[in-house]
């Protein structure tokens, strides 16, 4: 049975909300970084894998493939690229693919060109291809019980990473993703008001001052978490070092795409 509940006011006007097990597991989303020492059943991996078969696609291009990492020795040299110690420990780890080779391949055998393959648009809609999957996937996942974390992380040195995964040209891994049982049970991470991210017909600009008690739950959902605690509110975070000027291996992701064929128009 579908209830509807009070959820939020929004310039004054109350809204109601509908609650189903789906909204449920959606809006209750927790990243999970800690899984315990078992990887996923067979019938368990084969249902994550057809749901990302079945997202959207543009054009039915069905541009993205997915690499199941079970080799310890890439699954290492994943974690060190990512800089992050649970990646590749526990638990099953994924790499998505924005996948232009096998549509250009398929266009050679047929004796055609490459045609627009290599134009920025294909490769963005091939992006958009590949982040809906990620995201269908974790909603499969979490729908079965099970904890995930989405990997942008696996980019921090983007030509290493395609040297470890030996992809061919006209590919590009845009994201990383770690399925398995939660071995933690993190708090709830408080997102920005919906008015700071929902307007009607026209953008609006947002003032520091109106994020002020959103950053003060911010505040505290740090220093409540149970590790890596730090305060630091959101406004704080967004003019810290994470978005400042400095030059990091993720600089050359243009230099990479290029030398793999893709966004050269």
């Amino acid at each position: 049975m579908v209830e509807l509940y009070h959820h939020f006011i929004y310039e004054g006007v109350l809204f109601q909300m509908i609650k189903n097990a789906t909204i449920d597991k959606q809006v209750t989303h927790k990243t999970i970084r800690a899984f315990k020492d078992q990887t996923l059943t067979e019938e368990q991996l084969t249902t994550l894998i057809e749901v990302a078969s079945h997202t959207s696609s543009s054009m039915f291009m069905q541009q993205f493939s997915i690499l199941h990492i079970t080799d310890e020795q890439k699954r290492m040299s994943i974690r060190q690229i990512s800089g992050q110690k649970y990646v590749g420990t526990n638990g099953d780890l994924f790499i998505f693919v924005v996948d232009l080779h096998r549509n250009q391949s398929i266009r050679h055998q047929l004796g055609k060109d490459d045609g627009r393959l290599h134009q920025t648009d294909i490769f963005l809609q091939g992006v958009e291809d590949t982040v809906l999957a990620v995201q269908n996937m974790v909603n499969a996942a979490e729908s079965m019980g099970l904890g995930a974390v989405i990997l942008g992380s696996v980019n921090n040195n983007p030509k290493a990473l395609l040297e470890v995964l030996r992809l061919p040209k006209m590919t590009f891994p845009i994201l990383g993703l770690q399925v398995g049982i939660a071995d933690q049970k993190p708090q709830l991470k408080p997102r920005l008001p919906l008015d700071a991210i929902f307007f009607e017909n026209d953008y609006h600009e947002i003032n520091v001052s109106d994020l002020k008690e959103y950053d003060e739950i911010v505040q505290t959902y740090y220093d409540l978490r149970d590790s890596n605690r730090r305060i630091d509110s959101f406004t704080k975070q967004v003019s810290s070092k994470k978005l400042g000027a400095k030059k990091t291996l993720r600089d050359e992701l243009l230099e990479v795409l290029y030398n793999q064929g893709l966004c050269l128009k």
